[in-house]
């Protein structure tokens, strides 16, 4: 039987601020979500490597906390879950379709795990694992309205088929994933996150991609492409050239614990 329940919660809160476990309300929610996006990165550093990535809880907090990695949604959003039922939360899973980047009316595969959090009767998403626009405070589902978070504004449409997400970046509305609420079960994660580590079309398969926020910025990877964003200022970008320097960089700017470099860097080579 797979495990269902954390192994050491009190870690886990240690990491996002609380000695003790927080009452299940919004603003405990809210704190949750920004910590959680500045304290573990989003990365690609498994499939960048061809290495599987099992996603059952015990290997989820393992990589986490033992190995000092980051993951992305299946993982991170998995554990965060397991922490929001941990402290009492009405909290499911739920999947969407990313549409980020892709051209209009695109109708991509369902890749991408979420969270669906009931309060006081009031739904909201949350999510922990959408790389270097993930959002850094819960939403309202059943508002229209333009939602602020700690980063951009937010909003939620309604859609034929469920739910837009829209991020404001750099004054456009910017597609960010198509979702709805049908349940999941531990089969359809399996199946999607298949996909993204194994299928040769995965926008994953041997690409580095890295993100984490901080107080009013945001840090991405992309290949060898490093940027800091800083809310209401021009982006910092630069274009890494050397493998060293990249490997340092996850470990200085994201804080990872990476793979041994003779492992990594001849993945990172062929990235500059």
């Amino acid at each position: 039987m797979s495990q269902t329940r954390l192994n050491d919660s009190g870690r886990y809160l240690q990491r996002l601020g609380f000695d003790t476990p927080p009452a299940p309300t919004l603003e405990t929610l809210r704190q949750l979500q920004r910590r959680h996006t500045a304290e573990f990165p989003f990365e690609t550093l498994s499939t960048l490597l061809g290495q599987p990535v099992p996603i059952d809880l015990e290997s989820v907090e393992r990589k986490v906390f033992e190995q000092g990695r980051g993951g992305y949604c299946y993982e991170l959003n998995q554990l965060f879950l397991a922490l929001l039922l941990e402290l009492g939360f009405e909290a499911r899973g739920i999947t969407g379709r990313v549409v980020m980047n892709a051209p209009e009316g695109a109708w991509p595969a369902r890749t991408h795990r979420l969270s669906l959090v009931t309060l006081d009767g009031v739904r909201y998403t949350t999510d922990v694992g959408f790389g270097g626009m993930v959002p850094t405070a819960p939403l309202l589902l059943d508002s229209r309205d333009t939602q602020a978070t700690p980063h951009e504004p937010y909003r939620i449409e309604a859609h034929p088929d469920g739910y837009l997400l829209r991020a404001c970046v750099a004054d456009e509305w910017r597609p960010m994933y198509l979702f709805d609420l049908q349940r999941q079960e531990d089969i359809d994660y399996t199946v999607g996150n298949w996909y993204v580590s194994n299928h040769p079309e995965s926008p994953f398969m041997g690409r580095l991609m890295v993100a984490r926020t901080g107080d009013g910025l945001r840090k991405t990877l992309n290949g060898n492409s490093y940027a800091l964003h800083r809310i209401g200022e021009q982006s910092e970008r630069r274009t890494i050239t050397d493998a060293d320097e990249l490997i340092d960089l996850l470990e200085n700017e994201f804080g990872l614990r990476v793979p041994p470099r003779e492992l990594l860097r001849p993945a990172v080579v062929g990235l500059l």
